[in-house]
């Protein structure tokens, strides 16, 4: 007996490292530089190697909120069993992968919701709508939000009516706002996660509220300065360094939010064996940082020059937008998918400017990709294990 549990834990095991492989292949290793290599501010492999050690980081410090949704909040009335996390994990995997190889950029948070959702009901499970309705209001909504703020904030960029200069400076404060409520495991309590402006409120002696508007409006004037300052000096390089610094910030939150997608399944079983959070999240991260380096660079390619022509000012448009949908999930616990974020901004910052090279043809076939992934990772999920169990 003692045989056969470990090698389900370690056949269990390497599921969750195949997914993670493809989601750092396909997702969060593809997706956060593709702007940045869109403009040419970064080459494409350079782009891998850094997305994938940012990913890593994110996961362990972020990436406990999604991770325990995806394993205990998307079916009620019954615990994953290893069986049903490996089920769900191969389907999920495989259908990422055969989106990387194509160069469709497979959503990963649709495959893998469906896929656990699937496994559940065939379990025996019962729906758990409250947690479904917050997913596909965030799902429905990133297009337009994400892709509607990438718009305004192009055509601000790259019209007129506002100094350049000063318009660079405050979308970088904004940016520092959001940096300074960002919750890591670092600076919370155990198990946990705090803010800086939370934890720097508390060491200068204002707690609450107060002292967390007080860093925030400290951190977003310095940032904001700090650009300004850069800008003057050298315009094309501030904003090469700005979009730089935004795609480090997206492909941190892509860890966070995308390593619970891959180890999430594992957290039921894992944890009856003594395995703490902590040891999951690292070995996901590490998944990801193998597959951001060994995957990622095919579908960088294909994000960052097929859906529409990107120059600097509009891939940062693309990545503000993205960078606040992703901290939100995270923060709320919503498995998202990076690939919606990521290509949603991207088409709104290019219509900021006509067309800009926009392809309808790639979107649609995109969007069909997305919607196929999410059904068909639920119906396999269901069939594969029914078939698995009756053969058990």
């Amino acid at each position: 007996m003692v045989v056969v549990t470990t090698l389900t834990l370690l056949v269990a095991g390497a599921a969750s490292l195949f997914m993670a492989w493809s989601i750092g292949a396909g997702s969060s290793g593809s997706t956060p530089f593709a702007p940045a290599v869109g403009a040419n501010a970064i080459s494409v492999m350079r782009a891998g190697l850094v997305v994938g050690v940012l990913g890593l980081l994110g996961a362990i410090l972020q990436g406990a909120n999604v991770t325990e949704a995806v394993g205990t909040e998307l079916i009620g009335g019954v615990t994953l069993t290893a069986t049903a996390a490996i089920v769900a994990l191969v389907t999920a995997a495989v259908l990422v992968a055969i989106g990387v190889f194509a160069g469709y950029p497979i959503a990963t948070a649709f495959t893998v919701t469906g896929a656990v959702v699937g496994v559940g009901l065939a379990m025996g499970g019962d729906p758990a709508w409250p947690k479904y309705s917050e997913i596909l209001t965030l799902w429905v909504l990133t297009p337009f939000v994400g892709g509607g703020i990438a718009y305004g904030v192009a055509r601000l960029l790259i019209g007129d009516r506002l100094p350049e200069r000063a318009l660079t400076a405050a979308l970088a404060g904004v940016v520092g706002a959001i940096v300074a409520n960002v919750g890591f495991a670092l600076l919370g309590p155990e198990g946990e996660q705090a803010s800086i402006a939370e934890a720097a409120g508390v060491a200068i002696g204002v707690p609450g509220s107060a002292g967390v508007l007080a860093v925030t409006a400290a951190v977003a004037a310095v940032v904001s300065a700090a650009v300004y300052v850069d800008v003057g000096r050298d315009r094309a390089g501030a904003q090469r360094r700005f979009l730089l610094a935004m795609g480090g910030l997206v492909a941190f939150s892509a860890g966070g939010s995308q390593v619970g997608l891959a180890i999430g399944p594992l957290v039921p079983i894992f944890s009856d064996v003594g395995v703490p959070l902590w040891a999951l999240l690292v070995g996901g991260g590490v998944g990801l940082l193998a597959g951001s380096w060994t995957g990622a660079p095919r579908m960088i390619k294909a994000i960052s020059q097929d859906y529409a022509s990107m120059g600097p000012r509009r891939s940062i448009s693309a990545l503000i937008p993205s960078f606040a949908i992703a901290q939100t999930a995270v923060a709320f616990g919503i498995p998202v998918s990076f690939n919606e974020i990521i290509v949603s901004a991207i088409v709104g910052a290019g219509y900021a400017a006509g067309d800009a090279g926009v392809s309808r043809s790639k979107m649609g076939y995109t969007v069909l990709a997305w919607v196929a992934s999410l059904v068909g990772s639920l119906v396999l999920g269901f069939g594969v294990y029914s078939g698995v169990r009756f053969v058990l």
